[in-house]
């Protein structure tokens, strides 16, 4: 029997979740409802999604696979109604956009593809730099719209902002460190511990302002401006990262793993979405990409 849309997005709440009850408490749903769907996924398949652990779901590589499949076919549904809710001659126009570097191959690549299939003759460009200077842009008219961490705009007297995802930061470990056994992580475990760093947009100040309220500081051993650098030094052992869930894959280029865990305490997150000038109507190319954004930015 093939798939339902509703099986879909039960997979994708438990494999955001990390556990059947997460997703259930999520979707305002019962836990079996969301067991069900999953083993109906896994009949169906033919493949196991999530190994099932004590402490709840470690999502497998090919259950990782096909999270990507089941958030673009979710994306694209969505997609189509916006294409046939749109009028019957075919949209026109340029569209000018701004995208941080954190946000582009994240969320950015994901609207854009959706919206080139259902606007295909919208000529687009794409300028890729920090918030600030996104917003300078946007601010003197140069831009429609930005893709941006709506969490860091500064002037909002400015700026019409509309927040599409919010991504709470988290604990990357790779496997088998004994944190990850643990029954609570607080930021005090971190003390001393080697830490990956990452130097990207509000990334490294809100890493660096959380690590200041520790008594003893974690040892960041490596600084860099690549997320897949992370990933590599994390699931080798070589330290520890706090990041949002946006980033977030469970394995590294060299197919090494990587797991993550909630920290207790009061960390941030991490918030994705749309800016453009306020008191400046949008043209319809830019009205129909904040609507395609609205239709199928899927959670991290």
């Amino acid at each position: 029997m093939a798939f339902t849309l509703r099986q879909l997005q039960f997979f994708i709440a438990a494999a955001e979740a990390g556990s059947v009850t997460g997703a259930a408490r999520e979707l305002s749903i019962s836990q079996s409802s969301v067991t069900e769907a999953i083993q109906a996924l896994e009949d169906d398949l033919g493949v196991q999604l999530f190994e099932r652990m004590a402490r709840g779901l470690l999502i497998t590589q090919k259950g990782s696979a096909f999270l990507r499949h089941a958030r673009q076919i979710l994306a694209d549904v969505a997609t189509s109604r916006i294409s046939f809710a749109s009028e019957n001659e075919p949209l026109k126009g340029r569209l000018s956009l701004g995208v941080t570097s954190l946000v582009a191959g994240y969320v950015l690549s994901d609207i854009l593809r959706r919206f080139r299939r259902a606007f295909p003759q919208v000529e687009l460009s794409v300028v890729e730099d920090n918030g600030d200077y996104l917003q300078h842009l946007l601010i003197g008219g140069e831009l429609d719209v930005a893709v941006i961490l709506t969490s860091s705009v500064k002037d909002r007297m400015a700026m019409n902002v509309e927040t599409l995802l919010v991504s709470p930061y988290r604990l990357w470990l790779p496997l088998g460190h004994p944190l990850a056994d643990q029954e609570r992580i607080v930021l005090g475990d971190l003390a001393g511990l080697p830490l990956i760093q990452l130097m990207v947009d509000e990334i490294e100040e809100s890493t660096h302002k959380l690590m200041s309220t520790l008594h003893v500081k974690p040892d960041v051993a490596f600084r860099t401006r690549s997320v897949e650098a992370v990933r590599s030094l994390v699931a080798t052992g070589a330290g520890l990262a706090i990041l949002p869930s946006l980033v977030y894959r469970p394995w590294s280029l060299e197919g090494d793993r990587i797991i993550i865990r909630d920290v207790s305490g009061d960390l941030p997150s991490v918030q994705v979405g749309l800016a453009w000038r306020r008191g400046a109507p949008l043209s319809p190319p830019a009205l129909n990409f904040v609507r395609t954004a609205q239709a199928g930015l899927p959670e991290r």
